[in-house]
């Protein structure tokens, strides 16, 4: 398929198309809209990127790129336990085994968006002590909306962040690029879709292991003691409503429910 653009050659048009002003400025200006789709240069939100921007003085580009959205109109689906271990077997096989492995425990076993595993640092982790605590505290800066929240650290989690920790000096971005500096919302996105692709997942996204987390979260709940205010904190959805339409229906259980009507 080849990839639809279009280039915007005034500086009148760029502004209104709200791109930077230069790769130099870095400066963000508003979203672009492309055939009623969210774009910024610098990712800002993985859900909204839906093409790629190379810039050059006086031209942008813009590039569709299928395959590296989050699947507009519909919901990412949910994994499940085979799945995860279907991640978690490719992930170790990879080059970068521990990485990798982090990718898939932050989004199945903490919930968090591809923007916010690209941006944690290792400072939202560790204890006052250095060593990696039994919460991860997600700043304001780095959430969707500001939406910052506390989440208890999953043991599977916590052992790839103390695996991790032993081999850095506990600085800056936990999960880095191949050639040392943080990875961008984007590279997570692409990296999501390329796992998912030799898999064969159809319909899977950077998405899919935030909504199976609050799928399971939602589920598990009542065993805890908890209720769905519990799972929308640990989500950080600012309505109860937003967590619900995250949750994915379980067959069985309605299938159960027929059978007592």
């Amino acid at each position: 398929m080849t990839p639809k653009y279009r280039v915007l050659k005034h500086a009148k048009m760029r502004q209104q198309a709200g791109c930077w002003d230069s790769p130099q400025s870095r400066r963000p200006l508003a979203h672009v809209e492309v055939q009623d789709l969210a774009l910024t240069r610098g990712v800002r939100r993985a859900a909204d990127v839906k093409f790629l921007l190379h810039a050059k003085p006086n031209v942008l580009y813009l590039f569709s790129q299928p395959g590296l959205s989050e699947m507009p109109g519909k919901q990412a689906k949910t994994l499940s336990a085979d799945h995860i271990d279907d991640l978690l077997f490719l992930a170790e096989r990879s080059r970068h085994p521990l990485r990798n492995r982090l990718i898939v425990l932050l989004s199945v076993k903490a919930g968090l968006r591809a923007a916010e595993i690209a941006k944690l640092g290792w400072d939202m982790v560790l204890d006052p002590s250095g060593e990696v605590g039994r919460t991860l505290a997600l700043r304001d800066q780095i959430a969707k909306k500001r939406s910052g929240r506390t989440i208890p650290i999953h043991a599977d989690l916590r052992q790839a962040l103390v695996e991790a920790r032993q081999l850095c000096d506990g600085h800056g971005p936990i999960v880095r690029s191949e050639r040392g500096g943080a990875m961008t919302p984007m590279t997570i996105v692409v990296w999501f879709n390329r796992v998912y692709k030799e898999l064969g997942f159809e319909g899977c996204s950077s998405h899919s292991g935030r909504r199976t987390f609050i799928t399971r979260a939602a589920r598990a709940v009542h065993k805890a003691g908890g209720s769905l205010r519990d799972v929308q904190l640990l989500a950080g959805h600012r309505s109860i409503q937003t967590t619900q339409r995250y949750i994915d229906g379980d067959s069985d259980a309605q299938r159960r429910l027929i059978s007592l009507i």
